[in-house]
């Protein structure tokens, strides 16, 4: 199938260096809170990529929680691929794409395991149902059927059904402390507006690239 014909023109405001906070965090929480106003569906929906030992790399949706000075969070199970993957290689890459403000941040750093308290603080506030349905999957395992999650999410909502979902062994958060952060806004003729922000020691330098 020839979809080279295929294609959007970007109209976005013009994104110049003096609009950029000296920060790249206050920067995003700037343009997330841009992507909110104007209702970007799943705002803090990002691709996550990793890099396992053997070199190849995987990516998939992973949520972003929260963000702040120390980095951006997220939860999942940690028998998982992406775990696996950030255990054996912690650099990794996340890449928001806010196509209703024509915009991506993309985040390239290391990620590290958050704390049990912050892991049960959060899992506390998740609807009882995704409480249940973190212990349900052995999430990137092989399964034969639909049929085996439902049977065990039954058993579950029955072992729990006295009081509160306990927080699984298997589960927790990352957190990812950013070395480059992108910010790139589309703009007319594919002459994007893109920035850069690199740590270099204790300090931010900002570049801006060619489109």
């Amino acid at each position: 199938m020839d979809i080279s014909d295929l294609r959007s023109e970007y109209s976005g405001e013009l994104f110049r260096r003096t609009d950029l906070d000296p920060d790249p965090v206050a920067q995003f929480g700037r343009w997330f809170g841009q992507a909110r106003e104007v209702k970007q569906p799943e705002v803090n929906a990002c691709t996550l990529a990793t890099v396992g030992m053997d070199g190849r790399p995987s990516a998939r949706t992973v949520l972003l929680k929260y963000f702040d000075d120390d980095g951006f969070v997220f939860f999942t199970n940690t028998a998982s691929r992406k775990a696996r993957e950030i255990a054996e290689n912690p650099s990794v890459a996340m890449l928001f794409f806010w196509q209703t403000l024509e915009r991506q941040v993309s985040i390239r750093g290391s990620a590290e395991r958050i704390g049990a308290t912050e892991v049960m603080r959060y899992f506390a506030r998740r609807p009882r149902n995704s409480q249940l349905g973190a212990w349900v999957s052995e999430q990137s395992a092989v399964i034969t059927s639909r049929s085996l999650l439902e049977t065990k999410l039954d058993e579950l909502k029955r072992k729990f059904s006295a009081g509160e979902v306990p927080v699984p062994s298997f589960w927790g958060g990352y957190r990812v402390r950013p070395e480059e952060v992108e910010f790139w806004q589309g703009r007319p003729s594919r002459l994007h507006d893109r920035f850069r922000y690199r740590r270099v020691d204790d300090a931010w330098v900002i570049e801006r690239l060619a489109p």
